[in-house]
């Protein structure tokens, strides 16, 4: 099954052996406005995969011919498409070798439609298309470039790790919105939320210190209670954030 030529709509390819499934998320996609193409076997959608040059892979890990994760690894070997794995397997370890394999994201299985187009949407906008085209971002003195890796701040280079350049150009990306933990640690980290969002604290926190401000007295990372945490330039400081005389965050306690 070849992708129907409609001009502009994201090209998914799914590759899945159960039958009942590969409809629905075919008749669902479709109706999501992408492009979809369908096949039933690892080889079949390996040679998809290459010959129809799909804007995202759905990929089964459970396929007859093959297992998904050496179709995973056989399709990384050739391109740079995205892939989001559909597995049963739902233990974080089994997510995190999909994702060590090459995975950009994974649905756990019975995943319903509205989940996987919310996937899909953030995979996209993760793998490039809500950037700028010369991929330089910039936000008040802020200034990221996500192909050189390198970021500074009204013109002093920051030293940051490669995991706190992630969360800043993840932010930066968004900026002015509010983003929860829990996507930073799915969207960033890669991994399945569960419940424990110290690791995104520290990393606020470490990040916060190398732009010279804290959760108390922010400058571009803005605190909104109980919900996320939203960058912005300092002229656009939003109303709603946590007002610096509110006490210390759990992430800058000792």
């Amino acid at each position: 099954m070849v992708f129907d030529t409609v001009q502009g709509m994201p090209k998914v390819l799914i590759v899945e052996d159960d039958p009942t499934i590969r409809t629905a998320v075919v008749r669902a996609l479709g109706e999501q406005g992408y492009a979809v193409a369908a096949a039933h076997t690892a080889m079949t959608g390996l040679q998809l995969a290459v010959t129809e040059r799909p804007d995202l892979v759905i990929l089964d890990l459970g396929l007859p011919d093959l297992d998904g994760r050496e179709v995973l690894r056989m399709i990384r070997a050739v391109s740079k498409v995205p892939i989001i794995v559909a597995t049963a397997r739902g233990t974080e370890a089994e997510i995190v070798r999909s994702l060590n394999a090459g995975a950009d994201d994974y649905v756990v299985k019975p995943y319903g439609a509205a989940q996987l187009d919310a996937r899909i949407r953030a995979v996209l906008r993760r793998t490039g298309t809500s950037e700028p085209a010369d991929g330089v971002i910039e936000v008040g003195g802020l200034r990221i470039e996500p192909r050189a890796r390198q970021a500074s701040l009204d013109g002093t280079p920051l030293e940051l790790t490669p995991r706190e350049f992630e969360l800043l150009r993840y932010l930066a990306v968004r900026a002015g919105e509010v983003v929860t933990k829990r996507e930073l640690l799915v969207e960033v980290w890669r991994l399945p939320y569960s419940g424990g969002d110290k690791t995104v604290d520290v990393h606020l926190s470490w990040l916060r210190r190398k732009l010279g401000e804290t959760a108390q007295r922010p400058r571009y990372l803005h605190t909104v209670r109980r919900v996320g945490v939203r960058l912005a330039p300092p002229s656009a400081a939003p109303a709603d954030d946590a007002p610096a005389g509110d006490a210390p965050e759990a992430e800058d306690r000792p």
